[in-house]
């Protein structure tokens, strides 16, 4: 493979496979996600979608296969290598810092040569680092939606706000790719095709890819640049969105 095909994808799986005992969660699944895409991992509750990215991130380890991120070989890397590289995943569950400002939690995601205990005491040695973070985050803030709301604290926030901040901590991590888990899920359907909007949006914009891992395919699929769908720890179609919608075996699965 020559090296413009490898930097063509962000994250590459190989036969990647992941037991419990005698149930097959992941079955060597092979997928690839373009650069700067809006990649879809979608199926059924139970697919084998969340295990798929757990195990990618380090958080189970896979029993076959391999994982190839941003051209590194990071199979079965500890979470915490993974996230250092630029790999960050979110949860269905948001979990900011309650009691934080957005705009604090944003900055508690960056990191900051103020927190050496060597130079904290000597303002002149990070102020002007503090200043250039305030800046970006304020970025961040605007390409989310949630500008207007930096001085609110976190748990004031509606369940989509709350999300748009996972995705923006991740931003301020520096992370190359994001996997979301059910961005959409349990958010009032008025705001959910706001927050694949931003979300297309940034990866048009930013040095940023996203995986997100769905199952409500009649909201997300129309944002898709490319689909994945598993079934059973498989993956059982892949392709453009309209291909994937009106495969036989995806109407099937989604509609019986």
């Amino acid at each position: 493979m020559s090296t413009e095909m490898k930097d063509e994808f962000i994250l590459e799986t190989e036969n990647l496979t992941k037991r419990f005992g005698g149930l097959v969660a992941v079955d060597h699944v092979t997928l690839k996600v373009k650069r700067n895409s809006m990649t879809m991992l979608m199926g059924p509750n139970g697919a084998g979608k969340s295990t798929f990215v757990n195990t990618c991130t380090g958080v189970l380890k896979p029993d076959e296969g391999k994982v190839i991120f941003n051209g590194m070989d990071i199979t079965g890397w500890p979470p915490h290598k993974v996230y250092e590289a630029g790999f960050v995943r979110t949860f269905q569950i948001p979990m900011p810092f309650l009691k934080l400002t957005v705009l604090e939690n944003v900055l508690a995601a960056m990191s900051h040569s103020g927190e050496n205990p060597l130079k904290a005491p000597i303002k002149s040695l990070w102020i002007k680092e503090e200043e250039e973070n305030v800046k970006r985050a304020f970025e961040i803030l605007r390409k989310v939606g949630l500008e207007d709301m930096w001085d609110r604290e976190s748990y004031k926030l509606g369940g989509g706000q709350l999300k748009m901040l996972e995705v923006s901590r991740a931003l301020a991590t520096g992370a190359k790719l994001i996997a979301l888990d059910e961005p959409i899920g349990g958010v009032d359907p008025a705001y959910a095709g706001d927050i694949l909007t931003y979300l297309s949006n940034l990866r048009k914009t930013w040095d940023v890819t996203f995986l997100l891992i769905e199952h409500r395919i009649d909201v997300a699929l129309p944002f898709a640049d490319y689909v994945y769908v598993m079934d059973r720890g498989k993956i059982i179609s892949q392709g453009p969105p309209k291909d994937v919608e009106n495969d036989p075996k995806v109407i099937e699965i989604y509609i019986g």
